[in-house]
């Protein structure tokens, strides 16, 4: 699986916003080449919202242990909640895996898992937690705008 079909199908979910920065944006040049997918209906990305699923394609200072350094190598991030995480990653494989589900390194204990390049084992998985993601961020827009 590339990283441009999985960027598609999530501009595919009704209401969703990816961001792509570049070169030359206005977003640090770290962030420059990665994914950030949110739900934003009116097209701007929210101001105090994380995103619900990311895809990086490079080691961060903090974030080493994929090896991301690898040209080609990216890590796709999603935010599933805990007890979906515990059923996705029951033991730990090597932190440099491939097509295999882990926690996050740094945000795992919060309900984020990720994956190393997916493949034939976690596609279609990876595709469809991400659209379960974009559902339970689009519930949590509209509770506040209830609220509001």
């Amino acid at each position: 699986m590339e990283m441009h079909e999985i960027i598609e199908t999530v501009r595919g979910f009704d209401g969703a916003l990816v961001v792509s920065p570049q070169e030359g944006d206005a977003f640090p040049p770290l962030s420059w080449g990665d994914a950030y997918f949110y739900h934003a209906p009116d097209g701007r990305m929210p101001e105090r919202t994380q995103p619900y699923g990311t895809i990086i394609t490079k080691d961060y200072p903090d974030d080493t242990s994929s090896a991301l350094s690898t040209p080609g190598r990216f890590r796709v991030n999603i935010h599933v909640g805990r007890a979906q995480a515990d059923a996705l990653c029951p033991t730990e494989p090597e932190p440099t895996a491939v097509d295999v589900f882990r926690r996050h390194p740094l945000y795992g204990a919060s309900g984020w898992v990720c994956v190393i390049d997916p493949a034939e084992r976690t596609g279609a998985v990876v595709l469809s937690l991400l659209h379960a993601a974009h559902a339970a961020a689009r519930a949590r827009t509209r509770r506040r705008e209830e609220r509001a």
